[in-house]
């Protein structure tokens, strides 16, 4: 969903859209944690492309208010 966004898109997401995808994100996060543990067949890039994601988001939201 936002993963193939650029950046003036997603500041042009609404706080509630923000908050949604931050929470699926960090929830995928989990998943891939967990998979990784069960040593399950992870793509191990999607850690590094998810925290960024997050963190771009929050920053967003934080310029906002």
């Amino acid at each position: 969903m936002t993963t193939n966004l650029d950046s003036t898109q997603l500041e042009k997401l609404t706080d509630t859209d923000i908050n949604d995808t931050v929470l699926k994100l960090k929830k995928e996060l989990f998943e891939l944690r967990l998979q990784k543990a069960t040593r399950q067949e992870i793509k191990p890039h999607l850690f590094k492309q998810k925290k960024k994601l997050i963190a771009k988001l929050l920053t967003i939201k934080s310029k906002k208010s």
